[in-house]
């Protein structure tokens, strides 16, 4: 394959109909990292087409459960047999380090390990009682026919695979849109696919800009399902073109995490310390470029000095850089894009009087930062307050503002205090605090004495403006398929509707 052949249709890998080609850039130096093909609406509409006539008479939606499980172990081992190969592409394209890519890779071999489990071990359907032994009534499940994936550039494999392996699980066929910013693992994915078996069709690929290709794939008639993972902006508009021909929308958004720490939580110096570390995992993992980030530190007045005396000082510590480098705990952010909005929310935050505890400006360069390079440093803003646009709005970066409370009643107002509801954390030694405060948090995911862990198990989403719908855990499957009724008669007779 070709640099400029990222288009996969019909099992046929091929350049853009237009010839239009887009550069991917290293973040880490802004070089160009590949080229890749500018997919427009005529390559789209070819995509949805070979996915329709893949679902409509293709044999994947007919192919036994235990053939559609066997492909989705299938693909797991051909992930781990690339792993190493795979982190590397996604931590130049993305930033990340190396072994953030490796962490990558292995979940999106349990995702896809996980549905494969899922589906063999789900029942033939449920039987409804229908008052009669003369009638049988089941609803079972099937496909939803042909899904449209349009996936973010902060974590582009993972989450393909939370759509990709549901979505084949459950016998449905696909075309994907990776982000025009970090496309090249999910072109990656698509290759094993074919490799494992996956018939011609099945698997589609479209890289382009979120306009025309996202645009066209939430609009087409063909479509069934769209499932997009990204920013507010965008999921409104998703949830626009989708509304005319009324297609299933899954919805992923973003986030302005609170992180709730409890003095109690730091009574002991374990206590301490391991909250500390957590907060710095929560705001700071890949730049902050993910939409669960604990984002909002939440900390109770009578701790808040020390505490955030400590954060700054290792937050200082984190080694900034390159991600492929040894010893790099940080890297760029994606775009010269990116790098300009955490700065300018930086600045607002100055000016409506936060304090900054470290970072707040470019760092100079290093033989592990080139100046070219999108990095920021960790940064820790204090005396920040709810009306603050750096509080309200999602950053996407690494900043970390600190508001402070007095009571439980406080914390779960600071808490609730965003029209997202993603994802939160509570830390505190009391049990029964822990639960009253995850019970009150309007947030899909709420850890307690924990932050970022996610199981394959467990559904993700969220309240507010985080989105709609559900991925992962039991209901996963459900968001790729219809549920149907057949109500069959034993014992069919006449219905006299009319008289005569």
């Amino acid at each position: 394959m070709s640099a400029t052949e990222s288009i996969h249709i019909d099992g046929v890998w091929r350049t853009a109909a237009s010839g239009a080609t887009r550069e991917v850039l290293d973040p880490a130096d802004a070089e160009p990292l590949a080229l890749v093909a500018e997919g427009g609406r005529e390559d789209t509409d070819a995509a949805v087409a070979a996915a329709r006539r893949a679902f409509d008479s293709g044999p994947w939606p007919h192919t036994p459960v235990a053939d559609r499980a066997a492909l989705l172990r299938r693909v797991a081992e051909l992930l781990q047999r690339d792993r190493e190969e795979i982190a590397l592409i996604e931590s130049r394209d993305t930033g990340k380090t190396l072994e953030e890519g490796r962490v990558d890779v292995d979940d999106v071999t349990n995702a896809f390990r996980y549905f494969a489990d899922l589906v063999m071990n789900e029942s033939g359907g449920r039987v409804v009682d229908a008052g009669s032994d003369e009638v049988h009534s089941v609803v079972v499940h099937e496909p939803v026919g042909v899904c449209a994936m349009i996936t973010p550039w902060n974590y582009p494999l993972l989450q393909a695979s939370w759509k990709v392996a549901p979505a084949l699980g459950a016998g449905n066929t696909f075309v994907i849109k990776p982000s025009e910013v970090t496309p090249l693992s999910t072109v990656h994915l698509v290759k094993l696919l074919a490799e494992a078996g996956l018939p011609a069709g099945a698997a589609n690929i479209v890289t382009g800009g979120g306009d025309p290709v996202g645009a066209r794939l939430s609009e087409h008639p063909d479509v069934d399902l769209v499932s997009f993972t990204g920013g507010l902006a965008s999921g409104t508009k998703v949830m626009q073109a989708a509304a005319p021909t009324v297609k299933k929308v899954a919805l992923e958004l973003g986030g302005k995490n609170p992180n709730v720490v409890f003095a109690d939580a730091c009574a002991t110096e374990e206590g301490f310390d391991t909250a500390v570390d957590q907060a710095l995992n929560a705001a700071f993992i890949h730049s902050g470029q993910v939409c669960s980030a604990g984002a909002r530190l939440i900390i109770e007045e009578s701790v808040r000095d020390r505490f955030v005396a400590e954060l700054a000082r290792r937050a200082e510590k984190i080694k900034l850089g390159r991600g492929t480098e040894d010893g790099v705990e940080c890297g760029p952010l994606v775009s010269a894009q990116q790098l300009e909005k955490v700065e300018a929310y930086v600045e607002s935050a100055r000016e409506e009087g936060a304090v900054v505890r470290c970072g707040g400006s470019r760092p100079e360069p290093s033989g592990v930062r080139p100046a070219t390079g999108y990095f920021y440093p960790p940064t820790i803003l204090d005396y920040c307050h709810g009306e603050m646009r750096v509080v309200r709005e999602e950053t996407f970066g690494p900043i970390l503002t600190v508001e402070t409370f007095h009571t439980e009643d406080d914390a779960v107002a600071l808490a609730n205090d965003t029209e997202y509801g993603l994802a939160g954390a509570v830390w505190t030694s009391d049990a029964g605090r822990a639960r009253r405060m995850a019970r009150r948090m309007r947030h899909g995911t709420v850890w307690i004495n924990d932050y970022h862990p996610y199981l394959p198990q467990a559904e993700w989403g969220g309240f507010g403006k985080s989105g709609i719908g559900r991925e992962l855990g039991p209901t996963g499957l459900d968001e790729y398929r219809e549920a149907k009724h057949i109500y069959q008669n034993l014992a069919p007779r006449p219905v006299r509707w009319f008289a005569g």
